[in-house]
């Protein structure tokens, strides 16, 4: 059985075509520049043929045509027909309280997303614009949406209240929701096959490192507390995010810099994190770059950056009483070296330390902790697209 996995942003498209009889990937690709000059298709086919098309895409749906188009063509294609397509599975980012599972896609639940707009304005409108667009182009194929936030609707709710008043929680739903839940779902069960352990018997602290990042704690199996909050802003520093900030301080520049909502959004959103700090860039590679060369902000950027991560992972082992595993993912997690060593530098006190010579590793799953210590730390390369495409099977089976 093929399964369509779709990520749609604002203006791409990210896409995988799996062969669910052995959880294979045929092909996989990204639409981009959607709208833009320079919109391109990149597909990826497992045998290894690639092929980059250029040429006006000028929305979602036109965008999701041509992916059909290539992965169907005769010289790129992985199947022969879109009639072997046989399920579609969107990434959805926000599903509020409404969702706690990944579900069924139908018009009643498209209009329960359509309520979820206003917490992830930048996110669940393109999310929308597949789903939209599939119906249109595929519409006897179902679909079905698997919600970021989904995963940690299992916090308690001392740990996903804010102490503001009660009331606004229940007029506009301000809580924490928390994000990546298909990431820190996914690492966090391979983690324990790799291990050989009962996940419902771990205290587990998930890290997913990369432009957007997030700490989750998972004890028996459930989130009990995450980094991310109402939108993907607070928590980590990022690679453009603030991360935690006093309000205080928001209000303070509101005034400062006489700007509005809107100058705020993007203040905090495009222009801080460790781009804002290092002023080099928001990625990681080349702010290591240029720290290694003298520059002291870039220095500094990173230092916060791994002292944040350090700082959840010790308030996470206190919340759950220990802590028996440590995971990286994500693009920084799975592949920044030095990073990791010294996010757990001085955690040795709970029973956390790594083995360097193990750490030296990038982008595969391994155990870089030292024997002798009690906690296991471990990189495993996360693998959301998939967690889509199994939930979308386990749907189905289930109708």
């Amino acid at each position: 059985m093929k399964v369509l996995v779709l990520n749609c942003g604002s203006s791409s498209i990210k896409y995988q075509l799996f062969d669910m009889t052995d959880n294979s990937v045929l092909t996989k690709g990204l639409v981009d520049k959607i709208g833009m000059n320079g919109a391109s298709l990149i597909n990826h086919r497992e045998d290894g043929d690639n092929v980059r098309l250029e040429g006006e895409i000028i929305d979602h749906q036109q965008g999701i045509e041509y992916v059909l188009g290539v992965i169907t063509s005769d010289n790129h294609g992985s199947i022969k027909t879109i009639d072997e397509i046989k399920a579609v599975g969107h990434r959805v980012v926000h599903g509020a309280e409404k969702f706690n599972s990944s579900v069924f896609i139908t018009d009643e639940v498209i209009d329960q997303m359509e309520n979820c707009v206003e917490l992830a304005p930048l996110h669940n409108p393109p999310n929308l614009k597949g789903i939209y667009a599939m119906k249109s182009l595929l519409p006897d194929v179902p679909q079905c949406g698997v919600f970021d936030t989904a995963f940690h609707q299992t916090m308690p709710d001392y740990a996903y209240m804010y102490a503001l008043p009660y009331s606004l929680y229940k007029k506009y739903g301000v809580r924490r929701y928390g994000f990546h839940g298909a990431s820190h779902r996914y690492v966090s069960q391979r983690a324990c096959e790799i291990l050989n352990k009962d996940i419902s018997k771990m205290k587990i602290i998930s890290c997913h490192l990369g432009n957007g990042a997030s700490i989750a704690a998972i004890n028996n199996g459930k989130s009990v507390d995450t980094s991310m909050g109402l939108t993907p802003v607070e928590g980590l520093m990022m690679g453009t995010r603030v991360g935690d900030v006093d309000a205080g301080a928001l209000t303070f520049l509101m005034n400062k810099e006489e700007i509005g909502p809107s100058q705020l959004n993007v203040l905090i959103n495009k222009q801080s994190g460790v781009l804002g700090v290092s002023g080099v860039s928001s990625d990681m590679r080349e702010v290591e770059n240029a720290a290694e060369e003298g520059n002291e902000r870039a220095a500094l950027s990173l230092k916060i950056y791994n002292y944040r991560v350090k700082k959840y992972i010790g308030s996470y082992a206190a919340a759950m009483g220990g802590v028996d595993l440590v995971i990286f993912t994500g693009g920084i997690g799975e592949n920044a070296i030095a990073a990791r060593e010294d996010m757990l530098n001085g955690l040795e006190f709970m029973g956390v330390s790594i083995n360097s010579e193990k750490n030296n590793i990038r982008g595969k799953e391994a155990i870089i902790s030292k024997d002798e210590f009690t906690c296991k730390v471990m990189v495993v390369p996360t693998d959301e697209e998939l967690v889509i495409a199994q939930d979308t099977m386990k749907i189905l089976d289930a109708l």
